[in-house]
């Protein structure tokens, strides 16, 4: 059976973000992942981490003004800077946390640059981050996004995310494969576990199709796990 991580920012949320470390390690998870921990000091996600006997293994990088709908900057023409202090912030909290993972959302494709552009944008960003990163000891994530939650996102399908990180040919530079998204934007989730694979640093799971608790809807998990354990894989599973 893989190993599971509770993502404490879509679960427990019947608890403030900060009492949510408890209500995972209550539940017997011993790792934890978020979406951005930025809400709290490094000194208090250091102390609740601690607290709760907790391992933190994966967070995204700052993705931009979020309640104006951006999702990620590394895509976007023109916003090299801003994305360079994301990257400064995240690995700030990566170091004194001892996360081991970053996720650099891709952003959504702005309306009238070229597609072109924005796919070199988002390699540069990519490679200054991942050698950054590996001076941190951290591994940089990219991660396919259904166009049907994020209408216009990047980063949405696993051919492109290969590409890229097979592109780029850092060590440090793998693939975060969401089940639930793939399944979304692709299907066949077996063959593609088992040919992306070797890319792969991190899994995520979620009912489809509602991004629900994974024991209904249409995916097998069970047969999936059984399946990433025939394959040695010995990461983690964020829940």
């Amino acid at each position: 059976m893989p190993r599971f991580a509770a993502n404490l920012t879509t679960m427990f949320t019947e608890h403030p973000f900060g009492d949510r470390f408890r209500a995972a390690a209550r539940a017997g998870f011993t790792a934890v992942e978020c979406q951005f921990p930025y809400e709290l000091s490094v000194e208090e996600a250091a102390a609740l981490l601690n607290e709760a006997g907790l391992s933190l293994v994966l967070f995204n990088l700052p993705p931009g003004d979020w309640a104006a709908g951006e999702r990620g900057i590394a895509c976007i023409p023109g916003r090299q800077s801003d994305f360079r202090d994301a990257l400064a912030l995240a690995l700030r909290y990566a170091r004194a946390l001892a996360c081991p993972r970053l996720h650099a959302m891709s952003g959504l494709v702005p309306g009238a640059a070229d597609r072109a552009e924005i796919r070199r944008t988002f390699v540069s960003n990519l490679r200054l981050a991942a050698a950054a990163c590996a001076d941190a000891g951290v591994e940089l994530l990219i991660e396919p996004i259904n166009n049907r939650d994020v209408p216009g996102y990047f980063m949405n399908n696993t051919a492109l995310a290969a590409g890229i990180i097979e592109e780029i040919g850092a060590p440090n530079l793998g693939l975060q494969l969401d089940l639930y998204h793939c399944q979304i934007s692709e299907g066949d989730l077996a063959m593609r576990i088992r040919s992306l694979l070797p890319l792969t640093r991190h899994v995520q799971i979620a009912g489809v199709p509602d991004r629900h608790e994974p024991d209904c809807g249409e995916v097998n998990y069970p047969y999936l796990f059984r399946l990433l354990d025939d394959l040695g894989y010995d990461g983690w599973v964020g829940c």
